[in-house]
């Protein structure tokens, strides 16, 4: 029988495929799953956190922007 949409999903990501091969390994009740679980919530607030920088740096720049004149200047 063929894999489902969503394994074919998942086969598509090297960290989620890792995950799951750990899985299968070691089981969702183990000290080692419950460690690999963790480190994938870490990783997710780490892009959180990238993506909340790069938003606030943004906005920052949108407001600077916002507050300045262009000049003309003419070129001889």
């Amino acid at each position: 029988m063929g894999k489902s949409k969503e394994e074919k999903e998942t086969v598509l990501c090297p960290v989620g495929r890792f995950f799951a091969d750990m899985e299968k390994i070691a089981g969702k009740k183990s000290p080692f799953f419950q460690h690999l679980n963790q480190s994938r919530v870490e990783l997710l607030k780490a892009v959180r956190t990238l993506l909340d920088e790069k938003i606030e740096g943004l906005e920052k720049k949108a407001s600077k922007a916002g507050g300045k004149k262009i000049t003309k200047i003419k070129v001889e």
